[in-house]
Order: C-alpha cells, then structure tokens, then sequence
C-alpha cells in the first residue's frame, strides 16, 4: 500500500494544501516550524485515526477554526483506498473507508500498515513504563485486533476495579464476591494479554538486534527484554496477594498494567549509560525492526515515516541506514529534514524513485 495523494484542511498549520507522492521516496525539507513533521503527523492520523505528537484532537486544528479535513488517496494493490478523517469541536471525530464511517475508530487499527520513526520516540527510553506499553500494544495490535480489544477491555474493567476500591474505602465497607468478579474479569484478559507479549517479545527481540548491529555496526551489544509481574504467578494469585495493599492504596498495584520493556546497552540501562547517538540508534532500531515484523507477519509493505531520523547521527550510522534503507525490503517512505542538500545526497545513494517537496 501507498499514499498517492493528501489534502488537509485547517490540520496544524496548514489552511489548505494539496500534496502528491512518489510510491517510494518523499522528501519533505525545509525550515524549522514550516510543518514538515504535521504532514506526516497526518499521514499517521489516517492509519490510526489520531495524532502521533498531540493527543488532545482539539489542539489538532488550525488556530481560529473549529475543524479539520485530512483526506487521504491510497493505492491498496492497484485498486484506489480512500481514507478520510475529520474532527470538528463538539462533535465525535469521524473515520471513513471508502465512504463508510467507522462505529469505533479502533476497527482501522491495522487497514493501513505504518511505522514512524520521530525525535519524540526518545521518550521511550526517558518516561514511564506506560510509554513502552503503548508500543508494545501498538506493534501487536496492527496484526491482531483481538489483541486490541483484550487490553481495551482489561483497562475498562481495571477502572472499574479500581473506582471499586475507592468506593470501599469511602464507604468504610468491603464486599469481596463483587470484588472477585472484577479478579476473575481481570485475570481472564491479563493472562491472555501476558502470553501475546511474551510471544511478540521472543519473536521480536532478535530482529531488534540484528536491526540494532546493522545501524551500528555491530560495534555495541544492546538487551531488550520483557518485564512482568505474571511472570512470577498468575494474575488471580497476585490480586490476592495485594489486596490488603490494593485496599490502603485504593488502586490495583498487581497486572499487565505494570508491565514494563528493560532497555540496555553493554548491560547497563540505554537511559543512563547511553549517548545521544546510541540512543537513537537504538530506537531506530525499534522502529525498523517493528517494520520488519509487521511486514512478516501480514499483508502489504507498511509505509515508513522517518521524522528529522539524520539528526545526532555520526556519517557512520547514517551509512548504515541508507543501506538498509536500499534494500527492496521497504515500500513507500517519507523523509523530513531541515538540510536540503543533506537530504538530497543520502536519497541519491538510494536507487528508487523520488519525489522533493519544499516547504
């Protein structure tokens, strides 16, 4: 699959604007704040139905206007894709395929297969472990939706187990069989979510370092691996042991919604012992192997948005990747950068069609 055409209307900074593609390299170059990263901010919001840097949709419009247009025109295998997201204040967003709207935006997961490689990935490795969940879940759930739906539901009765705890204690009583639903409730789901992350990671975590050494050149060792309490006892187990705890606290301290992703290099946590340049590297590294993954394991090629990726590169590891890059593995991609000329040299070295947009 690959985007062919885009028009935006009152999206970020952009009033109204046209654009067309090339089905394999897009350039997208010029100043700071022009709106290089919100095009392929929008890009990300017709695959996945929101927005990678800003959450908050409202904030997603054009400043004076209370909506926005993103429409999208995809070659789906030689038949025409058409994608449409709009978003207007005080009114639910809508998604559409082809003219037909979405009841619930998490049935596109997936329709339109996309990795994005950004300087906002750093956060990563620098913030909580909620972070890596949510890419964790995100790789997953391009491929199964059933997945999807199981940590939707888990987090909903999570919530609801939670606001129960806090009820108890506001009320200075306890009834433990109205709990015990929500446990079982919780435990069912949890243990299905544990075994597809500790399935993905085992599966995914030698891709990453083979995608890792050929970024680097093989000159660092770098660790990932899944951390989760249910590794220790089922998640039935665990409740019942911190339900004292859980009582105080009025929240559930035991589950996959702890679950965290160690990231190491030479053994020693990536945060702490690993330089600017290893640190994005290792989240390239990520990036492409989540690529690779979702490539192997359904249909279609996904596209790959790379966000300012040659910035605190040394020459060495921007080589690297433009090698990978090179390979007939990858289907449409999209560059942005600040240096033209930069930009143009490295896609010179890559043999595939491209198109230059200036902004």
């Amino acid at each position: 699959m690959h985007l062919n055409r885009l028009s935006l209307l009152n999206y970020k900074n952009f009033e109204s604007r046209d654009f067309s593609f090339d089905s394999k390299i897009n350039c997208l170059v010029g100043p700071n704040g022009i709106g290089k990263t919100n095009v392929l901010d929008a890009i990300y919001h017709l695959a996945f139905g929101k927005s990678y840097f800003n959450p908050v949709t409202t904030q997603n419009i054009r400043h004076g206007e209370d909506f926005f247009v993103i429409d999208g025109v995809f070659d789906k295998e030689g038949e025409a894709e058409h994608i449409v997201c709009s978003f207007k204040k005080g009114v639910r967003k809508v998604l559409k395929r082809n003219d037909k709207a979405y009841d619930r935006i998490s049935d596109h997961i997936g329709t339109v297969p996309l990795v994005i490689v950004s300087p906002a990935d750093r956060d990563l490795i620098l913030e909580g472990s909620e972070t890596r969940r949510k890419f964790l879940d995100g790789v997953i759930s391009q491929s199964d939706r059933g997945y999807l739906q199981d940590v939707l539901d888990y987090q909903k009765v999570l919530s609801q187990r939670n606001a129960l705890l806090k009820y108890f204690a506001a009320n200075h009583r306890f009834d433990s069989e109205t709990l015990e639903v929500y446990n079982m409730q919780m435990a069912a789901l949890g243990s299905r979510i544990h075994g597809k992350r500790a399935a993905f990671m085992e599966e995914f975590q030698p891709i990453f370092s083979e995608q890792y050494q050929a970024i680097s050149g093989g000159d660092e060792t770098v660790g990932l691996a899944y951390e989760s309490q249910l590794a220790d006892a089922p998640l039935e187990e665990l409740l019942r042991r911190s339900l004292e705890k859980d009582r105080v606290l009025q929240y559930t301290t035991q589950g996959i919604h702890k679950d965290d992703l160690s990231m190491t290099i030479e053994g020693h946590p990536i945060k702490k012992f690993g330089s600017q340049g290893q640190q994005k590297s290792f989240l390239i590294g990520l990036k492409f192997a989540q690529f690779q993954f979702m490539k192997a394991r359904r249909p279609g090629t996904p596209i790959l948005l790379l966000d300012d990726i040659f910035d605190k590169l040394d020459e060495n590891r921007v080589a690297h990747i433009i090698s990978l890059v090179n390979r007939d593995l990858f289907g449409q991609i999209f560059i942005s950068d600040t240096h033209a000329d930069r930009t143009e040299a490295v896609v010179k070295k890559i043999h595939q069609s491209y198109a230059f947009i200036e902004l």
